[in-house]
Order: structure tokens, then C-alpha cells, then sequence
């Protein structure tokens, strides 16, 4: 049930005649795990947060760096040296205390993602390195659940959606392969512009609403790219590929 008050913080999108009170209930019975608040994750747990999604779990473990602050707006100065996933926490019960936040400060491994992810009716990836990805989406595969990725380098960002375990579905590794040691995008290396990060986290939280409430048509097995520099978007279909080892069964 809603409250009087949620009603009147979320009426915007209860008018919305594709999204409805219904899509609103199916938002605080979700649960989102979202791996790495950096810069897609400040902007998703953000929008996240102000649509009300019932609970948010945090996992990162990373503590905040002076070079944060250009794209991952939830942090400030004062808290640098701090760790990123209970700051974004405390910044979201501030942004709506309607939601449940829960600040995992680890590194998501195949050890522990299982009870790390337990209950999650969708994970958000937004991590900075293919090790933890693979392992994201070993584990979303073997708990069958669906996994949205997002990526950003320079001035290009990517968003994908994977629910591996289904018999015609992709999932991440069937894109990128599952070698960990795989040369990724290293932003302090390539750089990265701030409010592309900003764009992607936020088109990643409206695939989430998307994915959990049956809005539109979701980006499941297809890749959105999109290149901020000449302003170009595509969508391409992931295949899935039948020797994958994660999800081919």
C-alpha cells in the first residue's frame, strides 16, 4: 500500500497513463541491487531512489578520491576517504525515506555474490572492471536474475539488459567472453566526461523502472550504444552464443 505521502511524491509518475498506480506498487515491492556507486551508479541510485523502488543495496568498496567528484555527484569533498557505497546510502535516504537502503562495503566475488544478491528482483551493473562483471553475471545467471548492465569510456556509454538463463537468452559473457584478464575501458587512462556518466546512470535507472514494472519494451538481449561526442545511438541484438560456459545450460 501506499502511503498519502507517497502518493503525493510520486503522483508525476502515477498520471502517466503506460505506468499507473500498479507500476508504482511494482516499484516499492522491488528490490535493486546496484554493484559500484561510481559514476553510473551516483546518478542510478539517484533516480532510483526518487522513483521508489523499495529497497536499494549498495555494493561497493571503494572509498571516495578527490577525482571522484567530476562524475559521481552524490559524493563531496568532505567526504573523501570515506566509503562510496554508506555515503550514497546516506544520500539517498536523504533524497526519499521511503526506501530501503542497504550499504554493502565488499567486493563482489563468487564466494559471496549469491547471499550478496539474494531477494534482488534486478541487478544494476555499473562496476569498473570485467573480473567483478563476469562474476555480476555468473551469479545473476545461476539465481535467475535479470541483469542490467551499463559502461561508459571517454565519450561513448552502453546499456544492456541479459536474462542468460532463459533458453533464448544472452547473457553478459556472450557479449564480452569470460576471460577476467580482458584490456577494458580504464578511465583514468581514457578519461571520461562527466555528464555522460551522469546520462548513462540515468537512461540505466529508466531501464530498471522499465524492466521491473513492464513499461514499454525492455532492452532484453539488446545493446544500446550510444556516442556523445557526434551525438550517435544504435541498439544492436546480443546473440547468444551456444558454447558460452555460463548460460548455455
Amino acid at each position: 500500500m501506499l502511503s498519502d505521502a507517497e502518493l503525493d511524491r510520486y503522483a508525476r509518475q502515477i498520471i502517466l497513463p503506460a505506468f499507473g498506480g500498479a507500476g508504482q506498487a511494482r516499484l516499492k515491492a522491488a528490490h535493486v541491487a546496484i554493484i559500484g556507486a561510481g559514476g553510473i551508479g551516483c546518478p542510478a541510485i539517484t533516480y532510483l531512489a526518487a522513483a521508489g523502488v523499495g529497497r536499494l543495496t549498495i555494493i561497493d568498496h571503494d572509498h571516495i578520491e578527490l577525482s571522484n567528484l567530476q562524475r559521481q555527484p552524490l559524493f563531496t569533498d568532505g567526504d573523501i576517504d570515506m566509503p562510496k557505497a554508506e555515503i550514497a546510502a546516506e544520500a539517498g535516504r536523504r533524497i526519499n525515506p521511503h526506501v530501503d537502503f542497504v550499504a554493502q562495503v565488499v567486493r563482489l566475488t563468487d564466494g559471496n555474490a549469491a547471499t550478496l544478491l539474494a531477494d534482488a528482483s534486478l541487478i544494476l551493473d555499473g562496476c569498473d572492471n570485467f573480473d567483478t562483471r563476469l562474476a555480476v553475471n555468473r551469479a545473476a545467471v545461476a539465481l535467475n536474475i535479470p541483469l542490467l548492465s551499463a559502461a561508459i569510456g571517454a565519450f561513448e556509454g552502453q546499456v544492456a539488459l541479459y536474462e542468460g538463463w532463459r533458453a533464448d537468452g544472452p547473457c553478459y559473457a556472450c557479449l564480452v567472453g569470460s576471460d577476467p584478464d580482458r584490456e577494458g575501458i580504464n578511465c583514468a587512462e581514457t578519461g571520461v566526461m562527466g555528464a555522460l556518466a551522469g546520462m548513462i546512470g540515468t537512461m540505466a535507472a529508466l531501464e530498471a523502472v522499465r524492466a521491473l514494472t513492464g513499461l514499454g519494451s525492455p532492452l532484453t538481449g539488446r545493446l544500446a550504444i550510444i556516442d556523445m561526442l557526434d551525438r550517435r545511438w544504435r541498439e544492436v541484438g546480443v546473440a547468444k552464443d551456444p558454447e558460452c560456459p555460463v548460460c548455455r545450460g
